[in-house]
């Protein structure tokens, strides 16, 4: 067991200032306004420090910078483009356990997660897409003998990018890493939820990129991010978050005419068939893991498998013995490497799941475990914590069909494959999913059908870089994690060159 100090005390070597402005141009700027907002730790609910609240002003400031550096880093060969963000990756690497701490006390999570999982992540991702940058090549079409299509990958100039607060550092870098590799100036805009964190990582490799080619603009949607996706500055925006702000992001980047990519919400099913439990070995020790997935990241996860699937012929065992997986969670200091499961990430999170504890009552679905906040002691008293939640109940329930963002599953039972696949695409969702079997067949034929965009089989929430992330249905357009996002990120030149010296005799 080791437990992290945390930020700003004496014990710790993190710095915490009074106050942060936006990362505009390659320095710290003040808000046109002068303006800052409280920024609280979930983990104790004290506010640590103040963000800059930045307005269509701050915005116009960024994206002068941007233009100003986008031809320069856009005709930057893909060689030297590459050494950028592999000496991102090192940076980030030297100082992995800081920049852990730093987002585990900006967002509330488990420190065994941003340890193990996303900055060691962030950190890969920024060396994958280094390599796919290196072997990109264009294209050559033989049209006859003497004509000839050449077609050339070119960035797109200045795009916007708007991040979530479930995985600031890590959502920020799957969106940064292969916008930078494609030759793009960036403004981005973390969440104002989870500023901090970003705003660090900024401090930490800022003199490593080019002056103007990051930005970051802090601020609240409509004061910020508004004006940033409905800008006719950027060449593109990318979002990340709930499907309602998406549909307002796809309206604002339809009024100029630019393309979107969204990773919106999910509903995701996590199916166990019988033949999981035809004995007690370690694969029916990963499928219990597997059950409990629901509670990583506090539950606040777009993919979080929160309707939970079990076959009849198997559903008693199976859920008592997934509801003995659950219940040793442990909820304990988020800084402590012992503590299985970290606080939501603000106070009106946490307000909207126990809403959604309560509307699960309401409509009759039984608790078997959990159901109310968890009680800590100590400066922790103060923090967000829910107890991880299983409800028993209907697919039509609200709890089934509406997305909780929190460590709460819905679970029921289904007869056969023909059930399970009814009930597992009885959604508006269609981002993942998670299939539970031992016979190969049934893995193949119900991950197929299952309309998700991604359908993790026998195992769940892994997101290595190459391989394509996105959702289907209302989860959201275009792919990421994957060397096809560097596509939605450029466009295509097309040279169509005649080497005859003869005329068409058109005219």
């Amino acid at each position: 067991m080791s437990v992290y100090p945390q930020p700003g005390s004496s014990e710790s070597s993190i710095e915490i200032k009074e106050r942060y402005g936006h990362w505009i141009g390659g320095r710290w700027t003040d808000p046109v306004k002068g303006e800052y907002f409280d920024n609280p730790t979930p983990v104790t609910g004290q506010v640590f420090t103040s963000v800059a609240r930045g307005t269509a002003e701050d915005i116009d400031a960024a994206l002068d910078a941007a233009h100003k550096a986008a031809p320069a880093w856009g005709k930057t060969s893909a060689a030297d483009r590459a050494r950028v963000l592999l000496k991102i990756a090192d940076r980030m690497e030297e100082h992995l356990e800081d920049i852990a701490v730093i987002e585990t006390w900006d967002n509330g999570k488990a420190i065994r997660e941003t340890l193990n999982a996303d900055i060691p992540l962030a950190i890969d991702h920024f060396r994958y897409f280094a390599g796919c940058l290196r072997a990109q090549e264009g294209g050559i079409s033989q049209i006859d003998e003497t004509t000839v299509a050449y077609h050339f990958h070119e960035p797109l100039g200045v795009v916007g990018q708007i991040i979530p607060w479930n995985f600031p550092i890590l959502m920020a870098v799957w969106k940064l890493a292969p916008a930078l590799a494609a030759g793009n100036a960036v403004v981005l805009k973390p969440a104002e939820q989870t500023p901090w964190s970003i705003l660090k990582l900024v401090e930490l490799i800022g003199d490593l990129i080019p002056e103007g080619v990051v930005n970051v603009v802090n601020g609240f949607g409509v004061e910020a991010g508004k004006p940033l996706a409905s800008s006719p500055r950027i060449a593109k925006i990318a979002f990340t978050g709930e499907t309602t702000t998406g549909r307002l992001i796809m309206q604002y980047a339809s009024q100029n005419i630019i393309p979107v990519t969204l990773e919106l919400g999910g509903k995701s099913p996590n199916i166990f068939f019988e033949d999981v439990a035809q004995t007690k070995d370690a694969f029916y020790d990963k499928a219990l893991e597997g059950f409990a997935m629901f509670a990583l990241n506090q539950g606040e996860i777009c993919t979080c498998p929160s309707r939970a699937l079990v076959q009849r012929s198997i559903y008693d065992g199976f859920v008592a013995d997934g509801v003995k997986r659950v219940e040793a969670i442990v909820q304990a200091n988020p800084l402590d490497t012992d503590t299985m499961m970290g606080a939501q990430a603000s106070n009106d999170q946490f307000e909207k799941i126990m809403s959604y504890l309560a509307i699960g009552r309401e409509e009759g679905a039984k608790v078997l475990t959990g159901g109310d906040k968890a009680e800590l002691e100590g400066d922790l008293a103060g923090g967000f914590y829910i107890r991880p939640t299983i409800f028993e109940g209907r697919n039509d329930m609200r709890i089934f069909q509406e997305e909780i963002f929190g460590p709460v599953v819905a679970l029921t039972s289904f007869e056969d494959d023909v059930e399970a696949l009814a009930t597992a695409n009885d959604t508006l969702y269609g981002l993942g999913a998670g299939v539970w079997t031992r016979h190969m067949h049934r893995a193949y034929t119900m991950g197929r059908a299952i309309q998700a965009g991604r359908v993790w089989t026998n195992c769940y929430h892994q997101y290595p870089a190459h391989a394509a992330f996105g959702g289907y249905k209302q989860s959201g357009i275009g792919r990421e994690n994957h060397k096809m996002m560097l596509d939605h990120y450029q466009q295509t030149k097309n040279l169509l060159v005649s080497y005859s010296p003869d005329k068409l005799g058109f005219f």
